[in-house]
């Protein structure tokens, strides 16, 4: 079962390496390897909540998902994205700011720590919007409910969680500049950088947001078609039809997968930079990285893993909550990647463990009284 799912990402991994050392020697193996385990760890918030869509499908989507939607996220995040992000922050062309990665590392190296306030703004913002929608919604199943509960009552507020982000960027914004002026050499033109970037931020988020809800308006109209045949099949004596979405409702589902999965990967592009400038370490490390994420989605939903433990969306959620501020914290203050990647597993770990305590809950209940409410062992804290 493991080496079915991840035999792909062996195999890339192989590859990705030998290439590294064909590129630039034994360093550039190292470099590589730093980013690849950098990307699984950030990421591991993005592979279970990619699970919890991705169930939905057959296995055919499932590997539509490892195939072209790892082309997508491989070429399209880790390697296009970077040199977007050059291309805008020094107002150049981006064949210009490929031809500077290769041939001007020195100078592109600069770039891209100019461009690090906009950047983590950008990012953290968009991460934080992730994070605070998911708590402000009240759910049957709660996780750390002494917060959980309250929170879910203020979320009935409308648009709550973009004042919160909105405020939460301004403070940032005001703070970083007044303390480039304490510190000297920072133009005040930096504040307005962040802001614009925190609001282009925002924007995107809700952009994706838009879409993601028109795909999954579409899916619902295809799954009532879909529960309606069904009804129709089992009056009618015939078997029912497979559960799983196929063909057109995959196809919006996969395309709400795809455009969820390239917003958790910010925080992977935006962390390599602090490991590598070099635009093919970059590429090959984070190609690596999104590979075993992609499988890990896929083993995941295979195992059952997130039915059998219900707290771990939970845990990472808020992996990418804490990863938000540290982007935004990273727009004065340097942190080290090693930190983010450990905060995040840990908080996915705890969830994990709550989780295993929840069920030992429900089996002892189940063994001295019955089958239970679930409902009645469903805040793990």
């Amino acid at each position: 079962m493991v080496l079915k799912t991840f035999g792909w990402s062996f195999a890339i991994t192989v590859l990705g390496l030998i290439a590294a050392v064909f590129y630039d020697g034994w360093t550039a193996l190292g470099l590589v390897a730093i980013l690849a385990i950098m990307e699984i760890s950030l990421s591991f918030d993005n592979a279970v909540v990619n699970a919890g869509i991705l169930k939905k499908m057959n296995a055919f989507w499932q590997k539509i998902f490892l195939t072209i939607g790892v082309l997508i996220a491989v070429f399209g995040m880790r390697l296009i994205f970077p040199v977007v992000i050059v291309a805008i922050s020094a107002k150049m062309g981006p064949i210009e700011a490929v031809d500077l990665a290769f041939n001007k590392p020195e100078r592109y190296q600069q770039l891209v720590t100019d461009a690090h306030p906009s950047i983590a703004a950008f990012g953290g913002m968009f991460l934080l919007m992730i994070f605070l929608d998911f708590i402000f919604e009240d759910r049957d199943i709660k996780w750390l409910g002494w917060l959980e509960r309250p929170l879910a009552k203020l979320g009935k507020v409308d648009m709550l969680s973009v004042c919160i982000a909105l405020i939460v960027l301004l403070v940032c914004a005001m703070t970083f500049a007044t303390q480039a002026h304490q510190h000297g050499g920072v133009h005040a033109d930096k504040q307005s950088t962040v802001l614009i970037s925190g609001v282009a931020g925002l924007i995107t988020y809700l952009v994706v947001g838009g879409l993601s809800s028109f795909f999954e308006n579409r899916l619902e109209e295809e799954e009532e078609r879909e529960h309606e045949a069904e009804e129709q099949a089992a009056r009618e004596g015939k078997p029912k039809s497979a559960v799983l979405l196929a063909g057109k409702a995959a196809f919006f589902m996969f395309l709400y997968l795809e455009v969820l999965d390239a917003s958790f990967s910010f925080d992977g592009v935006i962390g390599a930079f602090a490991i590598s400038n070099d635009i093919v370490i970059m590429a090959l490390g984070l190609g690596i990285g999104a590979m075993y994420v992609r499988s890990l989605t896929v083993y995941l939903v295979r195992q059952g893993t997130l039915d059998d433990y219900v707290y771990l969306e939970h845990g990472a959620h808020y992996a990418i909550g804490a990863l938000a501020v540290i982007l935004l914290v990273t727009i004065r203050y340097e942190i080290n990647e090693i930190i983010t990647g450990l905060i995040g597993v840990v908080l996915i770990a705890w969830s994990f463990w709550s989780s295993v305590r929840r069920n030992q809950r429900i089996a002892a209940a189940e063994g001295d009284a019955g089958t239970p409410d679930k409902s009645e062992v469903s805040s793990g804290v």
